[in-house]
């Protein structure tokens, strides 16, 4: 008899090389050109919406195509080594047994109630995204979170859910974040943080939708293991629960878990009041890292050997980061990101007031997967899209909410985000097992964007 081949999903590495080449082949199509940049009161440098010009076409030879990946990895070292340090200074951690000996005895503890921890966990990392915008600060959590879920029956996925579609959710309905409504309303010069109500009601409707469709799956993997797509890997974990026999809780490991839990709130703290980024988050890991390790009496070598070997678990999810930057790396080389603006600018220019906000949000949506960062996308999008917005009678208020719905849904899907990317990394998850995971939650989610946009359009979404 003979037998079907499966057809196999592309791997990560592939599925971006083959994008990076299509838009190597786009900047031989797409006239090159580019908006000027201004500077605003408040310092900020954003697009000149009436400066735009055609210049000369710049396209990108085999040679420029080739070397975008190591340019991209070059553009995204603090990223990279981001994932590296954290993944080998939580596989320090972990070899202290401290970790193992702590989420042991709080799974026995649930037993029998393990479903409750996923909503309240999410809650309160939907909270950080929704009023601090907190995205990468979420990535030393993923790892304790995937030790728990396993611990409990639930799967990897699941602990990785917990963490990234919960903060992603309160990003994606985010209420009062900074890098992303603040930033847009003070490009739009609307009030910081107006439009309060409707937005708690999309924050609500997001965080509901995402909750629900993680425990339906949880509840699914906890009564049949099989059914998780990362059930051979999660098997075969080095650094998952043996409930049976738990290694010793005393006071060593309560002192080093308090030093994690100090780290914590030093991370907090320090994000909040200094605005550390990857290198000092990073940084405060390795020393924490150094102090577990000489409290679990791990040695130099015990250190050393941990350390490396948690860089090496990560390194095929860190690395994919930099090939994703490659994109990025090649449009800009073309000039064609500005066209591409300018492009969908006229085309929704030319639409009826009630179509150009849905457009704007499409459009915000694909934009997102060129652009990931939240203020880089408005810095470049805002300063059109508001002015458009008064032209054809959508408010700048809708122009913002569909800014905000199309930055931030595809964040924990599209292969171009890198803190996103870090943390499959961290969590020794595939791309292409994710992205069928969590389609069905992105669709849901879009369709929820779409629905506030649409009543924003009716309502006259304000101040103006």
């Amino acid at each position: 008899m003979e037998t079907k081949k499966k057809l196999q999903v592309p791997h990560v590495y592939i599925l971006l090389i083959g994008i990076i080449l299509v838009c190597s082949v786009l900047t031989y199509i797409i006239p090159a050109g580019q908006y000027q940049m201004m500077t605003l009161e408040s310092g900020r440098e954003v697009v000149d919406p009436s400066s735009f010009q055609n210049v000369e076409n710049t396209p990108v030879n085999l040679m420029g195509f080739l070397t975008s990946i190591p340019r991209g990895m070059v553009e995204s070292a603090s990223i990279i080594f981001f994932i590296f340090i954290v993944g080998g200074s939580f596989t320090v951690l972990q070899d202290t047994g401290a970790i193992e000996a702590g989420l042991g005895r709080l799974t026995k503890a649930l037993s029998g109630s393990e479903i409750i921890i996923i909503p309240a966990i999410m809650i309160a990392f939907s909270l950080g995204g929704a009023i601090i915008g907190m995205a990468e600060e979420t990535l030393p959590f993923i790892p304790i979170m995937v030790s728990l879920a396993v611990a409990m029956g639930f799967d990897s996925m699941t602990g990785t859910a917990m963490v990234l579609c919960g903060a992603g959710c309160g990003f994606a309905g985010a209420f009062m974040n900074p890098f992303t409504i603040g930033v847009a309303q003070g490009i739009a010069g609307l009030p910081l943080f107006s439009g309060m109500t409707l937005r708690i009601a999309l924050y609500i409707c997001m965080l509901v939708v995402t909750i629900t469709f993680v425990i339906l799956y949880a509840r699914k993997v906890k009564k049949d293991p099989k059914l998780s797509s990362m059930y051979d890997v999660d098997v075969a974990r080095e650094d998952k629960l043996d409930l049976s026999n738990l290694h010793e809780f005393g006071g060593r490991e309560k002192l080093i878990l308090l030093v994690f839990a100090a780290s914590i709130v030093l991370l907090i703290y320090g994000v909040i009041k200094y605005g550390w980024y990857m290198n000092e988050i990073a940084a405060l890991f390795l020393g924490m890292a150094m102090i577990v390790a000489a409290i679990g009496r791990l040695g130099f070598n015990g250190f050393a050997n941990s350390l490396g070997k948690g860089m090496a678990d990560v390194a095929a999810g860190a690395l994919i980061v930099g090939f994703a930057r490659g994109i990025l790396v090649v449009m800009t080389d073309g000039n064609i990101i500005h066209p591409i603006l300018y492009g969908a600018a006229t085309f929704l220019g030319k639409l009826p007031a009630a179509v150009t906000a849905v457009g704007m949000y499409i459009f915000q949506c694909f934009l997102n997967f060129i652009v990931p960062s939240g203020s880089g996308q408005a810095a470049v999008s805002i300063p059109i899209m508001a002015p458009l917005a008064d032209l054809v009678g959508v408010t700048r208020q809708t122009a913002c909410l569909a800014f905000q719905l199309g930055d931030g849904i595809s964040n924990i899907f599209t292969p171009t985000s890198g803190y996103f990317m870090a943390g499959l990394a961290l969590a020794k998850i595939p791309w292409t097992k994710w992205a069928k995971w969590i389609l069905p939650l992105i669709c849901l989610q879009y369709t929820i964007g779409a629905i506030f946009v649409i009543i924003a359009q009716m309502t006259n979404f304000g101040p103006f």
